[in-house]
This record gives C-alpha cells, structure tokens and sequence, in this order.
C-alpha cells in the first residue's frame, strides 16, 4: 500500500531533483522515497547514539583502547 503525499520545493532543489531524476532515469517520487528512507535511518542511528550516550551503564573506551582492540 502507499500513500500520496504533497510536499512544496524550493525552486533551486526542484530543479535538482529534476536533474538527478533526468540523468539516473528514475523518478522524482522513487528518489524521494530513497532520499526519505535514508534520512530516517540515519535518525534512527542518531537517537540510539544519543540513548547509548546518555546511558552512564554503557561502557566508554578510549581511543587507544579501541584502537588496541581493533589491531589498527
């Protein structure tokens, strides 16, 4: 199932959207619903780093100690 939803685009980044579409042969909707599903992921990844931060029961290393840890 999927929903229609409007949204208004300054002019600079509608022509951009336009351009990408134009030159990668998708559509403007299929590059939205991309660029949308990315940029969620990446709050998603933010606010478990947030939650893991603000958490004082989660371990906090150095970078030494990670580094000695991972062998770099």
């Amino acid at each position: 199932m999927s929903v229609a939803i409007s949204v208004r685009l300054p002019d600079n980044l509608a022509c951009a959207l336009a351009d990408v579409a134009a030159n990668t042969e998708r559509s403007k909707s299929f590059l939205i619903q991309k660029a949308l599903e990315a940029y969620l992921e990446e709050q998603a990844d933010l606010q478990v780093a947030l939650d893991r931060f603000k958490d004082p029961t989660d371990d906090v290393i150095s970078l030494e100690e990670m580094r000695a840890e991972l062998d770099l």
